[in-house]
């Protein structure tokens, strides 16, 4: 699909990140997923592209990509490692808020190593009973002097123990619900900071997932984001710009089963002739492919909103990663009945791209929540 409004440079740095994902990412794919290992080398890749700095700024070091261009790089890495495409989303993710809410002298600290790839990032926002629900989080800070005292844990956190710089949100007035959430900037070695369990998942096995553990853990008052109660704002706006991220994930995810089906059914051959002349084939292909296409269309369509600033962001945010998500997991089943009994092997990718793409109706919200968001923008816009 041709998208117009990526400049000429970032299209260009699109057709290249395409060809580094078929020539680089893609033979790694499975033994990645094998090994369950975080993938150093494909971080290193990235980092080395200058692919790691399109979310940043250029005076920071960064390349200052649109996010409809952010969107395209993490779909063309999705096509072919799910888990690859992921350390881009999340680079983004963890940053987000100290681009959103952080200080000068915050974004000079840490920016610049992240856009090198010299420092990952990580966004802590989920706890083992707050995960929809995060205004339940328990996870508290209490200023004492110069420093706040964090104590609590954080679970399912995408790149847990392997990040250096971690945005964390934590309670400093519990009595004010929401508006009591406070977020800070967390280095990996401050004191009381420490990794839990890594957790052993169904898909995009080679990303780190691990419980983040505060025990009187020392934050310095600088690495306060916003003021105290700007957490939750922050937290929210950031989920808003990088839903789409999650979106194009899915897309790529289902680009890459339906490119798979495809080139299957013209070389299977049963009854004398490829199963691709089956109209029941041919049908299959073609609704996987419209839903792979008009999902692709809400992810742009959510970024360019990003990019232009548009106040009804939200929404179509919710929507694009929603559409995408669940179109992903249709058409990689629909990947793995193409490919019949093959499908279900391991020999093949359509089954790691099932596991993977279901990830993508549960984290940065549940397609549920997504829907909720969706619902309430509709009747306030009524009412």
């Amino acid at each position: 699909m041709a998208v117009s409004h990526v400049i000429e440079d970032e299209q260009a740095l699109i057709a290249a990140i395409r060809e580094i994902a078929q020539e680089r990412v893609a033979p790694r794919a499975a033994e990645i997923d094998h090994s369950g290992q975080f993938p150093w080398d494909m971080k290193e890749l990235l980092a080395q592209q200058d692919i790691l700095g399109m979310p940043f700024p250029e005076k920071y070091g960064g390349i200052g990509a649109s996010e409809l261009a952010i969107v395209m790089a993490i779909e063309e890495l999705s096509r072919c490692c799910a888990t690859t495409g992921l350390i881009l989303a999340v680079q983004q993710l963890g940053s987000l808020p100290i681009l959103l809410g952080g200080t000068e002298e915050q974004k000079q600290k840490y920016f610049p190593r992240l856009a090198t790839g010299e420092w990952l990032a990580a966004f802590g926002l989920t706890e083992a009973g707050s995960g929809s629900d995060a205004a339940a989080m328990t996870t508290h800070a209490v200023r004492k002097g110069d420093t706040y005292i964090l104590n609590g844990s954080k679970r399912f956190i995408t790149n847990g123990g392997l990040a250096q710089v971690n945005s964390v949100f934590a309670q400093t007035d519990p009595s004010k619900g929401t508006r009591g959430i406070s977020a800070f900037i967390v280095e990996k070695d401050f004191p009381g900071f420490s990794v839990g369990r890594i957790e052993d998942k169904m898909g995009i096995k080679g990303s780190q997932t691990a419980e983040l553990i505060f025990n009187d853990c020392e934050v310095p008052a600088e690495n306060l984001l916003g003021r105290e109660g700007d957490g939750f704002k922050l937290a929210m706006m950031t989920l808003d710009r990088t839903r789409p991220g999650i979106g194009a994930q899915a897309v790529g995810i289902a680009q890459g089963a339906l490119d798979l089906a495809v080139a299957y059914s013209k070389q299977r051959v049963q009854f004398n002739k490829p199963i691709a002349e089956n109209q029941g084939i041919q049908f299959m292909l073609a609704d996987m492919a419209t839903q792979v296409e008009a999902a692709r269309l809400m992810v742009y369509n959510a970024a360019e909103m990003i990019d232009q600033g548009n106040k009804s962001l939200s929404k179509y945010s919710a929507m694009a990663k929603m559409f995408a998500s669940d179109a992903a997991i249709s058409v990689t089943n629909d990947a793995i009945q193409v490919l019949g009994g093959y499908g279900y092997m391991k020999e093949y990718p359509a089954e790691r791209m099932m596991r993977d793409a279901k990830i993508t109706q549960i984290y940065e919200g549940t397609n549920q929540i997504q829907r909720l968001v969706i619902a309430r923008a509709l009747l306030t816009a009524q009412a």
